[in-house]
């Protein structure tokens, strides 16, 4: 067997440990290669396994690949026709990555809430902006969290909420999904009634082609004035004209985003001057236990690959999740 392993933004490099274990759960015998993405070039035509982003362009020249394990949770790069069609099996960190998404969420959202990205704003003149400031406070206990994608930051952000007093509603495409901070979970078309019944919109779900722009003008018009949206999985479920509007016009009170249409989003784009938003830079995947918590299920699935055993965090290529 053949390992190639491509280092990325979220595996920047493979500790001495993590290659140990590699290296054991692969077997005698193995091989395993770290290379640059430029370099993954001159070795994928006779790969078994990588670990790490596969192109399109790499995909097309490599006639043993088995299994591909993404150093990310979400996988719409890996979604080219050639990947989707053929047998290779893509795994990812799905279901790993929702704690830290999770504090991120609601760190924004509290910067919104509670005035910290005001007084923030404001710097040392804050004290003359101490009764307006007052009065914009949200307290969360009590409010709504409508929950759009129910995985494991949907589920995350669910936990949150309730430590924090607040109902939760969620949406999934298997509403059988349980949870005890749930109080109901519909299905993608009763999305209006979510929107419409909720204090704050999470966005927890993966880029697809059914959730690509489904917040659009029709979604924004559907939620509460009072409302505020957080999203920290993708921007590209926002249409970025009708967030623009739905903030500028009142539709919606405020959005916290980690994530965003364009990115990185040009200085031209009026988000940047609205002061009821709060953004980062896509940040909100990072955690000091995110690469071993991959390299570790990535470990548990060569062992299981070798003994022919079904492995974890498979992805559905046509849903692409």
């Amino acid at each position: 067997m053949k390992i190639v392993i491509i280092p990325g933004l979220t595996l920047p490099e493979v500790s001495d440990s993590n290659l140990a274990s590699i290296r054991k759960a692969a077997g005698d015998g193995a091989e395993v290669v770290i290379c640059t993405p430029d370099s993954a070039h001159n070795e994928i035509s006779d790969t078994d396994v990588v670990l790490g982003f596969v192109s399109q362009r790499m995909f097309k020249m490599a006639a043993r690949l088995r299994w591909v394990h993404a150093i990310a949770s979400g996988v719409d790069a890996f979604l080219y026709p050639e990947f989707v069609n053929g047998e290779v099996i893509l795994t990812s960190e799905k279901g790993l990555v929702g704690e830290h998404l999770a504090d991120h969420g609601f760190g924004l959202l509290l910067m919104l809430t509670r005035q910290l990205a005001a007084a923030l704003r404001y710097g040392p003149d804050s004290w003359n902006h101490r009764p307006e400031m007052r009065f914009q406070e949200v307290e969360l206990t009590g409010l709504t969290m409508g929950i759009v994608g129910f995985g494991g930051t949907g589920r995350a952000m669910a936990r949150r909420a309730a430590a924090f007093g607040m109902k939760c509603i969620a949406l999934d495409r298997d509403p059988v999904r349980t949870s005890p901070e749930v109080d109901r979970i519909m299905v993608p078309e009763q999305l209006p009634e979510l929107l419409g019944a909720s204090d704050v919109v999470s966005i927890c779900t993966p880029l697809t082609s059914e959730t690509r722009n489904l917040m659009n003008a029709d979604a924004f018009e559907a939620m509460k004035a009072s409302a505020f949206l957080v999203n920290v999985t993708r921007g590209e479920v926002m249409e970025e004209d009708a967030l623009v509007h739905a903030l500028k016009t009142g539709q919606i009170r405020g959005a916290a985003l980690d994530v965003v249409p364009r990115e990185p989003l040009p200085e031209s784009s009026e988000l940047w001057t609205l002061e009821n938003v709060v953004m980062t830079p896509h940040t909100a995947g990072a955690s000091q236990y995110r690469a071993d918590r991959n390299v570790e299920r990535f470990v548990r699935n060569l062992s299981r690959l070798r003994n022919n055993l079904p492995l974890e965090g498979v992805i559905d290529k046509n849903l692409g999740y």
